[in-house]
């Protein structure tokens, strides 16, 4: 049966403060290691200031995180909770890629509780118009975009299901963007479920497809592009020009990494898309730039937004 994609309402601006206050909404991405994933996280930061976003951008960093990183997020007024890595015991071979292991760590952004409603979005994610409005969906499930498994990923899930399946006949999300609500109890129950379930080719995406199999709701395409849509199913594409948040997952597409010898990098609207990354990467008037106040004024004044987010919901970007 085919999934219902949940629409937005076009009407709902997301602009609104909601009734707990800035601090009860935000977006968060993930961070770790000494890598150049930093620059994907310093852009996700500028981009969702040129879309004017109401809420600030959580960064759940690793230990392993260096200093010069976390100081030049602070920089661009990001909030830093720094997190545990997950660790495990089952021998890396059982993934489909290794790197992917450290992602269980991510998991514990459900323990960010004192935010009633989070957007998580992948370091190699940009957001090229305002998603607010996803904060706004109804309480009590998880919101994401389906995941199109083709090829090498087709061939994966044939092979462990010993079975043949179809894109369309999977109803499975892609982890690099999702709408959730944050839960000591869910974190609790996630972790300690991980103790007890096998490693997954995909890691904690098919972890956590499995947990929240009976409360997932798809999305529009359009709230995470993954690039390979654009020649898997190019059918599916609106027009790109439209689409709010792209994924830069496909082989090569990194901006930061981006060279244009791997297959489908040549294609103009990629090329476009790693273009329109760059633009908002090097745009200084993006920068962030902390609150100034009049004299003898406690009331901060010329702030963007995202700005007095952080402000008024009582965390200041140096808070971890």
């Amino acid at each position: 049966m085919a999934a219902e994609i949940v629409l937005s309402d076009n009407t709902a601006s997301g602009l609104m403060k909601p009734a707990g206050g800035f601090k009860s909404r935000a977006y968060v991405t993930f961070l770790a290691r000494n890598g150049d994933y930093v620059k994907g996280v310093v852009g996700l930061a500028k981009g969702l200031r040129k879309v004017k976003t109401a809420y600030p951008l959580v960064v759940a960093v690793l230990p392993d995180v260096p200093e010069e990183h976390r100081r030049l997020l602070e920089s661009q007024g990001c909030i830093l909770r720094e997190i545990e890595p997950v660790h495990l015991l089952e021998n890396q071979t059982q993934f489909a890629m290794g790197y992917r292991i450290i992602n269980y760590s991510k998991l514990r952004i459900w323990d960010f509780e004192e935010f009633s409603k989070m957007i998580y979005l992948n370091a190699d994610v940009q957001v090229y118009d305002n998603i607010d409005e996803l904060f706004d969906y109804p309480d009590g499930d998880l919101y994401a975009v389906l995941h199109c498994f083709c090829k090498e990923e087709m061939e994966m899930m044939q092979a462990k299901a010993n079975t043949a399946l179809r894109c369309q006949e999977i109803l499975y999300f892609n982890s690099g963007m999702f709408v959730f609500e944050p839960s000591k109890k869910i974190c609790k129950e996630l972790l300690d479920t991980l103790i007890v379930t096998l490693p997954t080719p995909f890691a904690e995406q098919e972890y956590l497809n499995k947990f929240f199999e009976d409360n997932y709701k798809p999305l529009s395409p359009v709230y995470n592009l993954d690039l390979a849509m654009l020649w898997r199913h190019p059918e599916n594409v609106v027009d790109v020009k439209r689409v709010k948040v792209v994924h830069y997952c496909a082989a090569g597409s990194k901006p930061w990494r981006y060279t244009g010898k791997e297959e489908n990098m040549q294609r103009e609207d990629v090329k476009m898309l790693v273009k329109k990354w760059w633009e908002v990467y090097n745009d200084e008037a993006l920068d962030y730039k902390p609150p100034t106040y009049e004299e003898g004024s406690l009331e901060p004044v010329s702030q963007q937004p995202f700005q007095a987010a952080l402000w008024e919901g009582g965390a200041s970007p140096q808070a971890a």
